[in-house]
């Protein structure tokens, strides 16, 4: 097994070892008003909607995990099976290890094979050169492309990356690949002026991944010699992160710590088109069955158009104006950045 191969192998068991599936974040001091008297039902198609040209059955999907081991290959086809089943986007974990080990493709490419018509969403690296991103895009298929953003975890990891001038390339990426790029974090947020910069750029898709949820520097520090437990703290809120997207009126995905259907809720609320979750329901696969996950997301399905039910929408498209508050630590934080 190879290095990459190894970390990645690594990487999926200690996701399982930190898992705290009532683990407290900002969603939990972010309310919402809702009226006594709503007039509405229950219904599934309240929740349809459209991501990237293709209908899909809910706003929320299966964000970035894995990909480039023999493990994973066995998740990603798990994961393209239900994807294709529930009718929800399915974004694979970063890929970029194809571009020096391509005999991992298949690790990838099996969700596509298990999901021939739905939304498959590739991931690389801030520096793959254009050339192997527009192949990677090609070989999978995919929908549209996130590029991730990862220099805190890049530090806390022993073999990390340590040159993050990022850039450039991004400019060059932008210019190259012809589906829809998504700016993502990895779990500490996206700020405003990164924001705003790749928005000056062309740049209109953008994932917040916010604290709350995997905190790859604990990740990275326990395959680490040294102790880096400092950086864990450095991830911005995800609700915070997703309120400071929201004022540059960009393309908003939310993700980071979303636990539940009441987190999806909130994060569309928060201006979100898209919600994303990825550790929930890995673990929610590996600790039972793949037949469980796909019962769980077919559970979310139905508990979120109730949602919507019960704060009086009859789609998706005026979330953002239901009235939002919050605790005074997290009132505080909105106090202070904005």
């Amino acid at each position: 097994m190879s290095i990459r191969s190894k970390r990645k192998e690594e990487h999926l068991t200690l996701a399982q070892t930190f898992f705290e599936p009532e683990k407290a974040n900002s969603f939990d001091q972010m309310h919402l008003l809702r009226p006594a008297l709503p007039e509405t039902r229950v219904d599934l198609d309240t929740i349809k909607t459209t991501i990237f040209g293709k209908t899909v059955s809910a706003p929320f999907f299966i964000n970035a995990m894995t990909g480039g081991s023999a493990k994973s290959l066995l998740i990603n086809k798990e994961l393209g099976k239900i994807a294709s089943q529930t009718k929800i986007a399915l974004a694979l974990g970063s890929a970029s290890i194809l571009v020096k080990e391509h005999a991992q493709l298949d690790s990838f490419l099996v969700a596509r094979e298990a999901n021939p018509n739905g939304i498959i969403i590739a991931n690389i690296n801030a520096k793959t050169a254009p050339k192997d991103a527009k192949k990677i895009v090609s070989e999978l298929q995919a929908d549209a492309l996130q590029v991730h953003l990862n220099t805190v975890q890049e530090i806390a990891m022993p073999e990390g990356e340590r040159d993050f001038h990022w850039l450039d390339n991004l400019r060059s990426l932008r210019q190259e690949i012809t589906v829809p790029m998504i700016i993502k974090e990895v779990g500490f947020g996206l700020d405003r002026a990164t924001i705003q910069l790749l928005k000056n750029e062309g740049f209109k898709w953008f994932d917040v991944a916010g604290s709350g949820g995997t905190n790859f520097a604990q990740i990275e520090n326990a395959r680490n010699q040294s102790d880096l437990s400092y950086l864990e703290t450095l991830g911005l809120p995800t609700v915070i992160a997703a309120m400071m997207a929201q004022k540059e009126q960009v393309n908003l995905i939310v993700s980071g710590g979303v636990r539940n259907p009441l987190d999806v809720f909130k994060g569309l609320c928060l201006g979100g088109q898209y919600v994303g979750i990825s550790n929930v329901f890995l673990q929610t696969m590996e600790q039972n069955t793949p037949e469980y996950l796909l019962r769980t997301i077919q559970n979310w399905q139905h508990e979120l158009a109730g949602l919507l039910a019960i704060f009086g929408q009859k789609d998706l498209t005026n979330l953002a104006s239901i009235k939002q508050y919050f605790d005074f630590p997290l009132h505080d934080l909105i106090t202070q950045l904005s």
